[in-house]
């Protein structure tokens, strides 16, 4: 499979490394928004920056190039390009995090929440740690933890960045440099605590699970998630 990848800085570069590993050709590395021509490629990654990411993906649509995105930071343009893939019979997969271990975390989240639902002395709290090259606060994944929560549990209405009321999950985002990325989910009531946390070692999970998504949507249309890369949820 010919890819392109749409963004080549640390996490590009990991991609290559397990794409080319896995038998795949790069055909386009750039961190450029325009100079490529993507019919080149069978399918496309892109993980640039957020005012990139809306042309990368919209380029690929229209071009009818499967693209798979893990750049946060551009969501308000998020129905945007599901119309434009709905219109142009595209093929689009979004995820705040591609890896497979935190997309089962992700699950563990939403049962997690429907479980505390009715325990009412628990409070929440979202604690994300990431490098301190990543420029958006909170992490897309964070983000995704708290709207699995919400969805599932009435007590939260929204989130909010370091502070919260009594309807509002409270994230805190810490960046430290080396960290590629630690969640943590906790419970606390006066008698206990309950957590579940996935820490990343290293970015190959990350691009693995970009590789992945990437060749399971290969020969598809429509517009995808993680759940269905994996078949859970």
């Amino acid at each position: 499979m010919k890819i392109a990848l749409l963004g080549y800085g640390k996490m590009g570069k990991a991609i290559e490394a397990i794409a080319l590993q896995r038998g795949h050709t790069i055909v386009i590395k750039t961190s450029k928004t325009d100079n490529y021509t993507i019919t080149d490629a069978d399918v496309a990654i892109d993980f640039s920056i957020p005012s990139a990411a809306f042309g990368n993906i919209s380029n690929c649509i229209n071009n009818q190039v499967p693209v798979i995105s893990g750049t946060t930071g551009w969501l308000d343009q998020y129905n945007d390009v599901v119309s434009l893939c709905e219109k142009q019979k595209g093929a689009f997969i979004y995820a705040s995090n591609f890896s497979l271990g935190v997309n089962i975390f992700f699950e563990l989240n939403e049962t997690l929440a429907k479980m505390m639902s009715k325990l009412k002395d628990y409070k929440l709290d979202i604690e994300e740690i990431h490098h301190t090259q990543k420029l958006d606060a909170p992490s897309g994944t964070a983000i995704t933890l708290a709207e699995g929560i919400i969805k599932n549990n009435d007590a939260y209405k929204g989130w909010e960045l370091d502070k919260a009321n009594n309807s509002n999950i409270p994230i805190v985002a810490k960046r430290i440099p080396e960290v590629p990325g630690t969640h943590t989910i906790s419970y606390t009531s006066p008698i206990d605590t309950i957590k579940i946390e996935h820490e990343a070692h290293n970015r190959q999970g990350f691009a693995l699970g970009a590789v992945i998504a990437a060749e399971w949507i290969a020969d598809k249309t429509g517009v995808f998630t993680m759940k269905d890369v994996l078949n859970i949820g």
